[in-house]
């Protein structure tokens, strides 16, 4: 049976998080920080449980292995893995300055996809600023030259952020969420990160942690970033909601939902869909299941499943193939 699924997200506890997942996106955890919560995910390095129905406390991992390309839709039908990954970011301190490499060098390196992503801002503290790409562009003799002298953040393209702010970090775009930004992060399915950067931090084990380099020196784009930020368009035809589409690529689809009423939508044989409320409490209606769902919540809604509708006064990211 086709159902929605309400997902419980592994959690990631990186040393630059903060406390806001557990505070403000009701994360239950004895962690003391959560820096990550993979509210849609599959992969190895962490899968979702799901909370409900006839797969309740069955990995979600497991439950795409039974059922796959049906619940995934006809647009991956090309792919013989789960394409997406998506979190939620709380940059209690800066992250590492880094880079992801593309399908073709992740395939061959790592052996999984490459990571292209993008992220919209939740949340972010007076003055934050994210590093996005570089100011202008540099050769590849000056770029190894400043991550070996500690000149590289001279070049970095350093853009303060706001609440809303939306960026498509295509792989081979060097960049870093800087501290005091709570991020929604939609990507490749791949776990695949080449620090170049990290502020001299010593890890858990306490030594520096690990930079790479040599592959951060394949993979990055030496140029200043093309996409332009923010959401691609806005829509206000609708009296009970508004969408901003905040990203369409030939790997994903997102949209930002301001609900203050009823929504209906429809998930087609397509794709699936997957929701992450942001902000508010709303109520979730299917032909076969009603829930309710508050902030911090996801679910995935399979291909195929048909109409729902989602009612209430609350805020959600849409994201479809």
């Amino acid at each position: 049976m086709l159902y929605p699924l309400k997902l419980t997200a592994p959690l990631k506890d990186y040393i630059w998080g903060g406390t806001r997942l557990k505070d403000e996106f009701n994360k239950k955890t004895d962690m003391k920080i959560v820096a990550e919560s993979w509210e849609l995910s599959c992969h190895k390095a962490g899968t979702n449980i799901i909370e409900n129905g006839e797969f309740k406390d069955q990995l979600f991992s497991a439950y795409l292995d039974k059922y796959g390309k049906k619940v995934i839709g006809t647009k991956a039908k090309d792919i013989n893995y789960f394409p997406l990954l998506i979190k939620l970011i709380d940059a209690h301190d800066n992250l590492s300055v880094q880079v992801h490499p593309n399908d073709d060098y992740a395939q061959a390196v790592e052996g999984e996809p490459g990571k292209t992503e993008m992220w919209y801002v939740v949340d972010a503290e007076p003055g934050a600023k994210l590093i996005y790409g570089f100011t202008h562009n540099i050769s590849h003799d000056e770029f190894e030259k400043r991550i070996n002298d500690n000149t590289l953040l001279d070049v970095c393209n350093q853009v303060p952020v706001k609440k809303g702010d939306v960026f498509f970090i295509n792989s081979g775009t060097l960049h870093a969420i800087g501290k005091g930004i709570l991020i929604a992060e939609i990507q490749q399915n791949s776990n695949t990160t080449y620090r170049v950067y990290d502020y001299g931090r010593i890890g858990k084990d306490g030594k520096p942690r690990d930079l790479h380099i040599a592959k951060a020196l394949a993979v990055t784009n030496l140029t200043p970033p093309t996409h332009k930020t923010g959401a691609l368009a806005s829509i206000k035809a609708f009296s009970d909601y508004k969408i901003k589409i905040l990203s369409q690529c030939n790997l994903f689809s997102v949209y930002h939902f301001d609900l203050s009423g009823n929504c209906s939508l429809r998930a087609d044989e397509e794709s699936f869909h997957s929701l992450m409320i942001l902000d508010g409490e709303v109520c979730f209606e299917s032909p076969t299941e009603s829930m309710t769902l508050k902030k911090g919540d996801s679910l995935f809604i399979p291909a195929g499943m048909g109409d729902y509708r989602v009612n209430g006064m609350g805020e959600f990211i849409l994201t479809t193939l």
